[in-house]
């Protein structure tokens, strides 16, 4: 009944957050909040910015990959002279060079996966600096984009998408800082920790023994973690860390974080284009996906853990507990897993390496379908929006006319920009994948054998693309191989997307509008949400089908529980 009531809790808070937030964030993106426009105009003016001046896609483009660029070289200098910098109670040293690499690339492109363990590997400037930086900008970036997209479809005849610096800056300003503050507050009052002071060493008068118990800035870092759909915790826990989730207020508002701001740009969609119907279609689609998967991921949690049963050690009424959060139970862990899973943040509050075959089924394949259930801050709206190119195509095939999506013409330049955005991450997973398992590098790495450690590669490879972070624990990431590859797959899954949706979305800026008649496809009906549904499912299920059937389904299958 607990967890029945968080669901109703949640969705309530979400459906607040809809309405108001995703109204809030088109009122930022259209100029009409500047209570920071003081703090504004300095940053303009160092950039050399003119905040009036709009920027056609190509520019557009070009300044976001200059930045990520430089956010790169930044964060990967900062993990090299770590040991001469201040804030560094531990006197920890420079992070090796291709770990900086991969975990540069990592934050910079929002996916935040880590090859290590935080409370051990980074000191607190590197903790502060480079990547709680990075969790700011790189969520920035991601929603800039999903608007220069949606501005696409709203404008006519326009060369001009917006401009990349005033997006980021009023992203960050007046949505990402004010929220992850007031999240924050609530985490440390919670009981997370938050200080500067270093690890406390604790000696324990009954048996001798010393333990060291690490801390750090953690409270307001957990807040932007969640809410710019990041993932990077800063212990190797992550949301497992008491000092990271202390409470069960904690734990409910880290799944309300991460799924707030993905859902509300639909709205926020449906505002700018001009019609709420539009952004509710795309809503309905992600929640009947996401619902899903909750559920029967939830249900497979729900049952023993195969192994356990097996040693005939301990009887498991509560279901799958093994790698769960033991203060919550299976059922909140899980949700708070599929959460994070659909929605690239990757924070974890289990092991994933420990759910049941079909539990990591849920956790592996959500992610497959392209993160866009609801996906990613910025990310999810504008690869569904990829997504409804391509379903409006089928649909105008259907019905023998030229599709039409907000009344744009979807004709061969937009098809093949969607197709690609679309096409990018399975691709490169299963590229990269069977590099991995035909290589001595590759196969060296993994925990397990058979069925689960090949799951293990290739659920590093799905999250990594998908700029989401999470991970199968039994795979020793921590390599030469793994970290290049990874950093590789990470810079595909984020800009091989990224620059086609804007060059999507210049294309369409130029466009006029046509008028909808009795023979045009519609968008915004349950036809429409059905099919869209369908084409994700297709999608996903026909690219990587093979892929995970050797996987978790022949793993689940060796149970013998079908």
């Amino acid at each position: 009944m607990g967890y029945f009531w968080t669901l109703v809790a949640l969705v309530a808070v979400l459906g607040l957050a809809w309405r108001y937030l995703g109204s809030y964030m088109e009122a930022v993106f259209a100029g009409r909040v500047r209570f920071l426009a003081w703090a504004e105009r300095p940053l303009y003016w160092a950039l050399g910015v003119d905040p009036g001046a709009e920027q056609s896609w190509s520019r557009y483009a070009g300044a976001l990959i200059i930045f990520s660029g430089a956010a790169i070289l930044i964060t990967y200098t900062i993990q090299r002279v770590q040991g001469s910098l201040p804030f560094n109670p531990q006197h920890l040293g420079a992070v090796t060079p291709a770990l900086s690499w991969n975990t540069a690339v990592s934050f910079a492109t929002n996916t935040n996966w880590q090859n290590y363990a935080g409370e051990t590997t980074m000191s607190y400037f590197s903790q502060m600096a480079a990547l709680a930086v990075q969790q700011f900008v790189s969520a920035a970036v991601g929603i800039a984009v999903a608007v220069a997209l949606v501005r696409g479809f709203a404008r006519r005849n326009s060369p001009t998408i917006g401009n990349f610096w005033v997006d980021i800056t009023r992203c960050i300003f007046y949505i990402l800082l004010p929220i992850s503050f007031l999240g924050g507050i609530i985490f440390v009052a919670q009981g997370a920790v938050q200080t500067l002071a270093g690890p406390e060493t604790v000696h324990n008068l009954l048996d001798g023994a010393t333990q060291v118990i690490a801390r750090g800035p953690v409270a307001f870092m957990e807040s932007i973690k969640q809410l710019g759909t990041n993932g990077g915790g800063y212990f190797n826990a992550n949301g497992a860390h008491p000092f990271e989730d202390p409470t069960g207020l904690t734990n409910f508002l880290s799944y309300a974080l991460v799924l707030s701001i993905p859902f509300s740009l639909t709205y926020t969609f449906g505002k700018i284009v001009g019609n709420l119907r539009q952004g509710l279609a795309l809503l309905a689609a992600m929640v009947i996906i996401f619902g899903t998967w909750v559920g029967f991921s939830s249900y497979a949690e729900s049952q023993p853990n195969p192994a356990v049963a097996a040693a005939h050690v301990v009887t498991q009424p509560a279901g799958n507990i093994e790698g769960k959060e033991v203060r919550f139970g299976p059922m909140p862990t899980t949700l708070y897993d599929i959460a994070s899973t659909q929605t690239s943040t990757g924070s974890v509050s289990g092991a994933n390496d420990s759910f049941n075959p079909m539990g990591g089924f849920g956790l592996i394949t959500g992610m497959m379908l392209g993160e866009v259930t609801p996906g990613g801050v910025g990310s999810g709206l504008y690869t569904i929006l990829l997504f409804a190119i391509v379903t409006v195509f089928i649909g105008g095939l259907m019905i023998g006319r030229t599709p039409e999506y907000l009344g744009k013409k979807v004709q061969a330049k937009e098809m093949k920009l969607a197709a690609f955005g679309v096409l990018v991450m399975p691709v490169t997973v299963l590229v990269l994948t069977g590099i991995a398992v035909s290589v001595h590098a590759g196969r060296a790495a993994i925990g397990n054998g058979g069925p689960h450690g090949f799951t293990e590669i290739l659920y590093a490879y799905v999250s990594q693309t998908n700029n989401n972070g999470s991970a199968f624990a039994g795979l020793s990431g921590n390599t030469a191989f793994y970290n290049v590859t990874g950093g590789i797959a990470m810079l595909l899954g984020r800009f091989a997307i990224i620059v086609p949706s804007l060059a999507l979305a210049g294309a369409l800026a130029t466009k006029g509008t046509v008028a909808s008649n009795i023979g045009t496809f519609r968008t915004d009906t349950p036809l429409f949400v059905g099919l869209l549904i369908g084409v994700i499912l297709i999608i996903g299920g026909l690219t990587f089908f093979p892929a995970v059937s050797l996987g978790p389904v022949v793993e689940q299958l060796s149970k013998g529980l079908f």
